[in-house]
């Protein structure tokens, strides 16, 4: 390659924004002088590249925006410590299949059972497969929704949580919501029934859901809009928390 060209093809790729193809083309095209790869293999193999790092960030990309509080992933779950568990189940929510329904998922048990990390882990599965995601608490959103609503920017808020194609709302039942809370809780709920796909992790039996929300009519009012076909998983082993405190006790 002579220096002109060189110099016209690194200004090139870098107006196309093929920052990818231009940091790995001249050791591939060493590789193709070595292995006397035809054009067609040297474009390929350019090509791949680049598609694999775009998809690579944007992965990282969607994780990020996701907001998990750790990377739990499936594999790394203890199916030994969850007798009962459906696993087969489990991986057949892997496949994100639940998403284009639009049908809820609901992880029910006590506290330290792997609720949140079975959520967070399909979350991460739904990031792979190009599904935007959010993670969070329902207390804390909850307070973002109070304060979206003192700043006059609660319409924006529900559209910007009615977008996400999953949302994950964890922990609900551990803190109780006040009265404008719950209403305002209510509202994401209602704006994505059967229009996108929640996953909630609750410590609460669905009768002791008055606690959490306080009005029984709204209470059973946003119980009938989360649990229509969805999936309910019950997490009634022990906790894995105090079993690893047992343990060096």
């Amino acid at each position: 390659m002579t220096a002109k060209t060189e110099i016209l093809l690194t200004s090139n790729l870098k107006e196309l924004k093929l920052s990818t193809m231009l940091i790995n083309y001249k050791g591939l095209v060493r590789q193709a002088l070595e292995n006397k790869w035809n054009y067609d293999e040297f474009l390929l193999e350019l090509t791949q590249v680049e598609l694999q790092i775009r998809s690579e960030n944007r992965l990282k990309r969607r994780l990020r925006e996701a907001k998990f509080p750790l990377m739990k992933t499936l594999d790394s779950f203890d199916y030994e410590s969850a007798p009962g568990i459906n696993s087969l189940l489990i991986q057949d929510l892997k496949r994100c299949d639940y998403i284009s329904q639009k049908r809820n998922v609901i992880f029910l048990g006590k506290s330290g059972t792997g609720k949140t990390h079975l959520a967070t882990a399909l979350g991460i599965e739904a990031c792979r497969q190009g599904i935007q995601t959010r993670f969070i608490t329902g207390s804390s959103l909850a307070n973002e929704l109070i304060e979206a609503n003192d700043t006059q920017k609660l319409g924006k808020t529900i559209q910007r949580y009615s977008r996400y194609k999953l949302l994950i709302i964890d922990e609900m039942g551990y803190v109780p919501f006040s009265k404008h809370g719950a209403e305002l809780l209510f509202q994401i709920f209602a704006e994505r029934y059967e229009r996108g796909a929640v996953i909630v992790t609750t410590n609460l039996g669905f009768a002791d859901w008055t606690q959490i929300f306080g009005e029984p009519n709204l209470t059973t009012a946003l119980l009938d809009r989360l649990t229509h076909k969805a999936y309910i998983i019950k997490c009634n082993w022990d906790s894995y928390r105090l079993k690893e405190t047992l343990k060096y006790d």
